[in-house]
């Protein structure tokens, strides 16, 4: 083994002494004023400031794992931390300062409460079942060129979901919660969602109920959006449901959010 092995080290050696990447002669392929990297180079190896405002609602819990990864990479950046919340008048001066110096800001959501929009009262909770449905991860190659995923919808979750979101609306004094599928397809998996959703309803007669199918509910939603109060939705739905009312309201960015277990 040593003897076949000896004539390609010496190969190798004299690549490397003519070649601009060792092991890999690639100054042939490439212009040979050009250095080879594999990472973006940190500059002068400085570490670089990073304005942070952790926000509102789930901003911190989001800002916060972005902060380890960065520690756990020993990422050449430290962060300048501010507090801006969405019951400010203003954002404070020294923040923008801040950003206008970095260059370079990493901001959580802030619930800025009656924000001027395209549209008027509008006041939506968007509340997402996130534990199954699409999102589950169920998913296979049946043959070659043929994937299987499944969507699992069960009525404890379903009813837990439900639940939530009219006692959220009672607490509230919300008026309505309606709730988003597609059972016109999907009649056993949206069909249970729906079932659970109306049995809950019978326990809160003060409180409005009603149904629409997610495609319908997104065109209702950039329409006339002031229409919706409470909305409870499986996986999927709520994640486009979610982000298209962030939309009309100025994006993700300006909308608070949160996971309960």
């Amino acid at each position: 083994m040593a003897r076949r092995t000896l004539p390609i080290l010496k190969q190798l050696s004299a690549r490397s002494a003519s070649d601009t990447h060792p092991l890999l002669g690639l100054r042939s392929r490439l212009d040979p004023n050009r250095s080879v990297t594999y990472m973006p180079r940190p500059g002068d190896g400085a570490p670089r400031a990073v304005t942070l405002i952790p926000g509102d609602g789930i901003g911190p819990l989001v800002t916060g794992a972005v902060e380890r990864v960065m520690g756990a990479m020993h990422a050449p950046v430290y962060f300048e931390r501010y507090e801006v919340h969405g019951n400010m008048k203003s954002v404070p001066p020294e923040v923008m300062e801040s950003i206008r110096k970095n260059k370079v800001c990493l901001k959580g959501g802030i619930d800025y409460s009656g924000l001027p929009t395209r549209h008027e009262n509008v006041d939506i909770v968007v509340i997402r079942e996130n534990t199954e449905g699409e999102y589950a991860g169920l998913e296979h190659e049946v043959v070659p060129g043929v994937v299987e995923s499944l969507k699992v919808i069960t009525k404890f979750c379903s009813e837990r979901i439900a639940k939530y979101a009219f006692e959220y609306a009672y607490l509230n004094n919300r008026k309505k919660v309606t709730a988003v599928h597609k059972a016109n397809i999907m009649k056993l998996a949206d069909g249970l969602f729906l079932e659970s959703c109306r049995e809950v309803a019978t326990k809160y007669p003060s409180i409005k109920y009603n149904e629409i199918i997610v495609d319908n509910c997104c065109m209702q939603l950039v329409s006339r959006p002031e229409q919706f109060d409470v909305m409870v939705t499986p996986n999927l739905y709520g994640n486009l449901v979610a982000n298209t009312a962030a939309g009309i309201a100025g994006g993700t960015g300006v909308m608070p959010g949160g996971t309960h277990h």
